[in-house]
């Protein structure tokens, strides 16, 4: 039987508080923006997090027990995303992946520290996550200060003696990215001409493209999410600038060229290698098609955090947090759909390696720059 709880203020805490878990074995979570502006990135989240489930439980279970996924929506908000911390608690869940948000996951695993729930997050890589965060958390996403660097340091040599500028949207997630493009990049020594921070969720961005375009901007680097992304880039191409747009993984999702349109071709953004490609993955991938859904994006990466908590709670022979979270810092590799994960002491994969994406008609797709 499968039983659903949608936790989160936009969808009503309430049913929360009805649901219960009595007929869970193990209750476990998938915590994202299942509402708002980055919904489709928490869609991709949802999916994973079933497909998983449902796998586990039709070969058994873990140590013989039974899955059951409740769904909580944290909207990106960090006051949300404690909310529904605090919810998931109270129903006694053992185990979230999520949150996707770093803005969310950052305040979400002070509560599932103190409740004694793991987490693994499959797509917030801001450094404080871990760096400053309890035994409880882990990602299977790389961090800000690796990614940022492999654009920073492109940038410096793609566009050197050129004008370029630094955007970011003010977030956990975004401004984490853009600080560290920019140390990089300046490192590398080119100095930015211009930066700035916009106000996400806004619909119209018409005078921050004026600045670039009356600063001869070449390129910017930007840190935040795919809806503001693909209006700026919708915008400047609206105002005859030609710039190119880097950016990060909060890219990877087809509702951007939505937005866009054929200007989204001016984007590139870093992401691991396609996990679609990964020949571990081809079984799930095909499933995933064939009940008509593209797993792009986070949505292998959700799959992959029960992958590791499956593979932990064997080991442990426990649903234990504390005793599963040791053993993955320990660095006891697990084969995943989005290759072999090894985590360090703090809970960061050793190693993420990244490749630049661009869109073409309608989708993204791994991009040939130098």
């Amino acid at each position: 039987m499968k039983k659903y709880l949608l936790a989160g203020a936009a969808i009503g805490l309430a049913a929360a508080l009805n649901a219960g878990t009595a007929l869970a074995d193990i209750a476990v979570a998938f915590v994202g923006p299942i509402t708002g502006q980055v919904a489709a990135l928490g869609e991709q989240g949802r999916q994973g997090a079933q497909r998983a489930v449902d796998d586990i439980n039709a070969a058994g279970g873990i140590n013989g027990e039974k899955l059951v996924l409740e769904i909580g929506d944290d909207a990106c908000d960090p006051k949300q995303a404690v909310n529904v911390a605090n919810q998931m608690a109270s129903n006694d869940v053992k185990f979230v992946a999520g949150h996707l948000c770093s803005g969310a996951s950052i305040p979400a695993s002070k509560v599932y520290e103190d409740e004694g729930i793991l987490m693994i997050t499959p797509a917030s890589t801001n450094p404080k996550l871990t760096d400053e965060g309890g035994w409880n958390v882990a990602r299977v996403c790389g961090r800000d200060d690796a990614q940022g660097k492999v654009a920073g340091d492109y940038i410096a040599k793609a566009f050197a003696g050129k004008k370029v500028a630094i955007i970011d949207d003010k977030g956990a997630y975004g401004k984490g990215l853009a600080d560290e493009a920019r140390k990089a990049m300046n490192a590398a020594g080119l100095t930015e001409v211009l930066n700035e921070s916009i106000n996400a969720g806004e619909k119209d961005y018409s005078a921050l493209v004026s600045k670039l375009k009356d600063a001869g901007v070449e390129a910017l680097y930007f840190g935040g999410y795919h809806p503001e992304a693909g209006l700026i880039l919708k915008q400047m191409s609206e105002q005859g600038l030609n710039a190119k747009m880097y950016s990060a993984d909060g890219m990877n999702t087809a509702e951007l060229w939505a937005i866009a349109g054929p200007a989204a071709t001016n984007l590139f953004f870093t992401f691991a290698p396609d996990p679609r490609k990964n020949p571990a993955a081809n079984q799930i991938v095909d499933a995933f098609k064939k009940a008509g859904y593209d797993p792009e994006g986070f949505t292998l990466y959700t799959y992959a955090t029960f992958q590791l908590f499956k593979a932990a709670a064997e080991a442990t022979k426990t649903t234990d947090g504390e005793k599963i979270s040791e053993w993955l810092r320990a660095g006891n590799p697990v084969q995943t759909v989005i290759g072999e994960i090894k985590l360090d002491s703090k809970g960061d994969v050793v190693n993420p390696s990244y490749v630049w994406y661009t869109f073409k008609d309608g989708n993204y797709t791994e991009a040939n720059i130098q």
